[in-house]
């Protein structure tokens, strides 16, 4: 006989802390964490000034990609849980599933709100097209955070099938690194044919595009500010659901017999 007696808020807070302490005591990751999307946001606006888009285009590209590669990293440490037996532990805990899935993503996303937060603070010092009123930089920021939990949710999705960090890595490769080229953060949207169709099912292009209704000044994105709530929304809210379905099945490893 088993049942969920403990109280999620406790393991939710408990597994959240987690990640954070795990991510602040390693202290290289912490460095190139910050810096990888500074530098990334320097060379590629260099890059494309020459193409009239420069850092004020790639700068809600850069927050998107922010919370995309440091959300899905963040999920590795479940991959790394299972293989050091800490998984196991948790998944034979009287806790509910939800709360082990909540304290996952929650952390993952804190992770990532960090480092967003503090780039967007620094893209509005650095450039005078970025300026958006406090309302404004509220917002973004609640857009943002929806953003994280979605994305720590996908990753948790992927990673949770896994035992093998490289077979995660390559799957970062062929889907998660094009579904950031794809969501307007690299490209300008409003193309036509197969790629436009693919952007406009592609869930990371209406955070993209919120962002830049709520950070930059002479926005010219065409996707209304509603839509890209919407969406956002609900590709969080599927994404938790599946997280928690998911949890709730066995996966080669979980348990010991």
């Amino acid at each position: 006989m088993s049942s969920a007696t403990a109280p999620a808020i406790p393991v939710v807070f408990a597994l959240s802390h987690r990640e954070l302490v795990r991510f602040f005591r390693q202290r290289n990751r912490v460095i190139g964490a910050f810096l990888q999307p500074i530098i990334f946001w320097l060379l590629f606006s260099e890059g494309l000034r020459s193409s009239n888009l420069g850092y004020v285009h790639f700068y809600p590209g850069t927050l998107a990609m922010i919370l995309l590669f440091t959300a899905i990293f963040a999920t590795i440490s479940i991959i790394e849980d299972r293989n050091e037996g800490f998984l196991q532990g948790v998944l034979v805990a009287p806790v509910p599933r939800m709360a082990m899935v909540l304290g996952k993503v929650l952390g993952g996303s804190a992770i990532a709100m960090i480092q967003a937060i503090l780039f967007m603070i620094l893209g509005w010092i650095t450039c005078p097209d970025v300026a958006p009123t406090p309302a404004q930089a509220l917002l973004a920021t609640l857009l943002m955070a929806v953003m994280s939990i979605a994305l720590t949710s996908l990753g948790f999705l992927i990673a949770w099938r896994m035992n093998s960090s490289q077979a995660y890595h390559a799957i970062m490769s062929v889907f998660l690194f094009p579904m950031w080229l794809l969501s307007g953060a690299f490209f300008p949207q409003g193309e036509e044919g197969l790629l436009g169709w693919i952007v406009a099912i592609n869930p990371l292009t209406y955070g993209v595009a919120g962002l830049n209704h709520y950070l930059v000044t002479l926005s010219k994105t065409t996707i209304p500010l509603w839509r890209c709530w919407l969406v956002s929304v609900l590709f969080a809210v599927v994404m938790l659901g599946l997280c928690w379905r998911v949890a709730g099945s066995r996966a080669k490893g979980d348990f010991v017999s």
